[in-house]
């Protein structure tokens, strides 16, 4: 049988209690807690193994003490294969792994060898002899950590000598094989921190469940230790790839201890050995680093077999996610509210853009891309427009109230229809007023209210109303209305011809007298 877990400090003063000072089984087992059948079975084996008090100087070991009362268990323990405990982390970096499958693939290689619970035992006792980092357990795929470190690198200017700007290194680090991606930005502003994200995301090939980040403003507007609250833009960035965003709480550098490693390693490898060269610009920054972040990828572990590039390609290139078709579009959000005219503006550029006349007065969100602008409401879209880097209006007319798309659907030819509907002089009337004015639009609600006196006194009355004012040239509403009121629509028609500007005189000489 197995040896029961008590600490050998108290098989020896069992011993010493029974065999030097004489007490009784039950006396030792309650002086030092023990059960008494534990008591009874360290003595029965010291017997067998004649033992008595004191013990020999050869046995003041506490595991040669052991080994002489539990030698045939042992024994059994040394004759037993050990599994591969190295190939077994590897293989339980790979997604649904688990302790219970590898021992069942053990066993089916060694029948004889350990059973499930010492199994797992040895497993974790030489995985404690590992390094701190190496303790950590991520699933192949999970998870990415991303950082930058405080060290900075200078880009110069080739004509003055100056310094331009000190460029800052952007390390991502995926959790199962350690493979590092890093890349120089000239700052760590939103726009530069996405940009980043989206290469990383396309170097390593597919895209993980999960990025850890710092509470850096780019990525987190105010850090919480329940709720923090991610940046509208990454959090953008990171749906449109399906990936969760879990930022690590402030001062706790654990959270993230992949991250602080990987950056450990970018300012040793990279950063340190740059040190003594110039750059004049971040594409020739970033050329070198590339070669670097390839060296560090293939260097060998010290301690496991193999090197990051290689866990990468056999392990956690697989387990990623495809990446979507197109690449993330960079946006801003802002908050916005509608006016009473149904529209939004964007301040930087005082262009409006519409959406449905339904949300007057309630508070949006405006996503502003290059291309484009989006108004979203309680998270969902409810207008989309090209985007207008000019002052002026957007206007959807299905954003529109029905009454404000009848009249924007006005033309001088649809109005001239409508009036046909009523008759022919209705439709020459008005003609004669969209022809009356300096702009066509200025007779748009003249005609509109000729029209609809037909509803009040009927089309016939408004025909002859209509063809009475086209005898006298009066293009008005307020002359048709006149017309209708008075009656006179009933009465004879003028004479067409008109009556001579001058009576006969003497003094008139005539047209005659010019011949």
């Amino acid at each position: 049988m197995p040896r029961p877990h008590i600490a050998m400090r108290k098989i020896r003063d069992a011993l010493r209690l029974r065999f030097g000072e004489g007490l009784s089984i039950r006396q030792v087992s309650t002086s030092l807690c023990l059960p008494h059948t534990t008591v009874q079975d360290c003595l029965r084996r010291a017997t067998e193994a004649g033992l008595s008090w004191p013990l020999p100087e050869e046995l003041a070991a506490d595991d040669a003490l052991e080994a002489r009362l539990y030698r045939r268990a042992v024994e059994a323990s040394v004759e037993r294969p050990l599994p591969d405990f190295a190939w077994m982390r590897r293989e339980l970096l790979r997604p649904k792994v688990t302790l219970m499958l590898l021992w069942v693939e053990y066993r089916e290689t060694h029948p004889d060898g350990y059973a499930y619970s010492q199994f797992c035992d040895l497993y974790r006792r030489w995985r404690k002899r590992l390094d701190l980092v190496m303790r950590q357990e991520h699933k192949a795929g999970e998870k990415a950590f991303v950082d930058f470190p405080g060290m900075t690198i200078p880009i110069w200017d080739p004509e003055s000598g100056e310094k331009t700007c000190d460029a800052e290194l952007f390390v991502a680090v995926l959790g199962a094989s350690n493979y590092v991606y890093a890349e120089a930005l000239p700052s760590q502003e939103l726009m530069h921190w996405v940009h980043a994200h989206c290469n990383a995301l396309e170097a390593f090939g597919g895209c993980p469940a999960v990025v850890v980040c710092d509470n850096l403003k780019s990525g987190v507007t105010r850090p919480h230790r329940y709720e923090p609250d991610v940046n509208a833009t990454f959090q953008d960035m990171a749906t449109h790839y399906k990936i969760a965003v879990i930022p690590a709480r402030s001062y706790k550098p654990r959270d993230k201890a992949k991250a602080e490693a990987g950056v450990l390693l970018a300012e040793r490898w990279i950063i340190a050995r740059l040190r003594n060269e110039t750059f004049t610009s971040l594409g020739e920054l970033n050329a070198r680093i590339v070669t670097l972040v390839s060296w560090l990828n293939d260097r060998p572990f010290k301690k496991l077999e193999g090197s990051r590039s290689k866990l990468f390609h056999e392990i956690e290139r697989p387990a990623l996610r495809s990446l979507p078709e197109r690449r993330y579009e960079f946006a801003t959000f802002r908050p916005a509210r509608v006016g009473i005219d149904y529209h939004i503006e964007v301040r930087s550029e005082r262009h409006f853009y519409s959406v449905p006349h339904r949300l007057v007065g309630e508070k949006v969100e405006v996503r502003l891309s290059a291309r484009s602008v989006e108004v979203l409401h309680n998270g969902r879209r409810v207008a989309s427009h090209l985007r207008a880097f000019r002052p002026g209006f957007s206007t959807d007319h299905a954003h529109m109230p029905e009454s404000h798309r009848r009249h924007a659907e006005w033309t001088p030819s649809r109005i001239v229809s409508w009036a046909e509907k009523t008759g022919p002089e209705t439709a020459k009337l008005v003609e004669g007023v969209l022809s009356s004015r300096p702009h066509p639009e200025q007779g748009f609600r003249s005609c509109l209210g000729i029209v609809r006196l037909g509803e009040r006194y009927g089309r016939d009355r408004l025909e002859a109303a209509c063809r009475r004012a086209l005898t006298v040239r009066s293009y008005s509403y307020r002359s048709v209305e006149s017309i209708l009121k008075k009656g006179l629509d009933r009465a004879p028609e003028p004479s067409s011809t008109p009556a001579p500007c001058h009576p006969n005189h003497d003094n008139v000489r005539g047209a005659d007298y010019y011949q």
